[in-house]
């Protein structure tokens, strides 16, 4: 048996099933496309090898109940990464995702920081 040891990198996004402020949701079957063809993209082109866990949520805040769908990462060891890359690849893909699911904000947490992307200041008006 072969075991491969590789330092410890993490991420998780948390990405809003609702399109901008509305209630129209879009399928997880669109996100798991875009998804894999951001993959195939990043192999393709760079040889860069990003598999997900794929989870279904709810984010609660005062009179926001909104489904969103978890992303978890980790730097896997078939295929490890620097840390500064891992963390670019998923800034990519976050970057990718909020325009193609119209997102105004995506937070990843980091396994030593949390970042947040945003379009505008924007709040959706349900909080």
């Amino acid at each position: 048996m072969n075991i491969i040891t590789k330092p410890t990198f993490t991420a998780t996004v948390t990405i809003g099933m609702q399109l901008g402020y509305s209630k129209q949701l879009y399928q997880k079957s669109k996100l798991i496309a875009l998804l894999q063809n951001f993959q195939q993209q990043q192999i393709k082109e760079r040889k860069v090898f990003l598999s997900a866990c794929i989870s279904e949520c709810e984010i609660v805040l005062s009179g926001q109940v909104e489904p969103h769908i978890k992303l978890d990462f980790i730097n896997y060891p078939k295929f490890p990464l620097e840390e500064k890359q891992f963390k670019a690849e998923i800034e990519l893909l976050v970057t990718y995702l909020m325009k193609e699911l119209d997102q105004n904000r995506i937070v990843i947490v980091f396994h030593n920081e949390t970042k947040m992307f945003e379009k505008s200041k924007e709040i959706d008006p349900r909080i």
